[in-house]
C-alpha cells in the first residue's frame, strides 16, 4: 500500500469520526466520555496523517501489513 493510499484511508476514517461526533453531540443521551473518546481517536488519526505526510514527502512506499 502506498503512503498516499494509507493517508486516504486515514482521512476517510477521520471524516467518519467527525460525523459520528457531530451526531453524538445532537443527542443528550450520549455519554460525555464517549464523545471525549471519539475526539481523542480523531486527534490521533490527524496526528498520524500529518506524520505520514511529512515522512512520505520523499515519495517512499509503505509496506503492506
Amino acid at each position: 500500500m502506498t503512503i498516499q493510499a494509507h493517508i486516504t484511508e486515514l482521512e476517510r476514517r477521520h471524516h467518519e469520526l467527525e460525523k459520528e461526533i457531530a451526531e453524538a453531540l445532537k443527542h443528550n443521551s450520549i455519554d460525555d466520555l464517549k464523545i471525549v473518546e471519539l475526539k481523542r481517536q480523531k486527534l490521533q488519526l490527524k496526528d498520524e496523517i500529518e506524520r505520514m505526510q511529512h515522512d512520505g514527502a520523499d515519495g517512499s512506499k509503505l509496506i503492506a501489513s
